[in-house]
């Protein structure tokens, strides 16, 4: 890769983060708030960065919404159990690093024809969605489903199976936004796009 390239890779990384922070800080962008828990758009963000840019760019876009989702909660400026949960990093980081590696890594998988992208985006978009949903629901359930947290006055052994119901009831309109958004802005960025053709060129070399 010379040095252009990796010029344009750094700024199209810059581009995602941005977004990610935009989303994360600008009310209704990336989050719309549902009863204690909100729904997210941004699992969309890193869903296409994966998937146009690989499964590590989509890993480190990834990282950045989590990093940024736990400075949320450290500084609080989350929802009111986000402050609580996201805290931890194993579930507001990691899952979200995790998002861009599936999606990233299964779009690889999938993809055989440049003409036919749209099954392997909606499989990939609905996969790095349910990564998110799956782990930080077993987070929650691990960390806080048997009332041990420091807040005392919470009664998380009682609360957590609400919230496991709410997030995972989230989850499915979370899934099916990946599913129609994911091959919609992802298509014509590979089919047109300098970036497409590198992704393809990378994905033969490793085929």
């Amino acid at each position: 890769m010379g040095k252009n390239s990796s010029a344009a890779r750094i700024s199209i990384l810059g581009l995602f983060a941005a977004i990610i922070i935009l989303q994360n800080y600008v009310p209704m962008i990336g989050y719309i708030p549902v009863g204690p828990l909100n729904i997210t758009t941004i699992h969309i963000t890193v869903i296409i960065a994966a998937v146009v840019l690989g499964p590590g760019d989509g890993a480190l876009i990834g990282g950045v919404w989590g990093i940024v989702d736990w400075i949320r909660a450290l500084t609080v400026t989350s929802s009111a159990l986000g402050n609580i949960v996201m805290v931890n990093p194993l579930i507001s980081v990691l899952p979200r690093i995790l998002i861009g590696l599936v999606a990233g890594w299964l779009f690889s998988s999938l993809v055989r024809d440049k003409s036919k992208l749209t099954a392997p985006l909606v499989v990939s978009g609905i996969a790095g969605s349910l990564t998110n949903t799956i782990l930080v629901l077993g987070g929650i359930a691990l960390f806080f489903g048997n009332g041990a947290t420091v807040l005392h006055a919470i009664n998380f052994q009682a609360l957590t199976p609400y919230i496991l119901f709410v997030a995972g009831t989230n989850g499915i309109p979370e899934a099916i936004a990946a599913a129609f958004l994911v091959p919609l802005i992802s298509t014509p960025l590979l089919k047109y796009t300098k970036l497409g053709k590198e992704r393809f060129k990378r994905i033969s070399e490793v085929k």
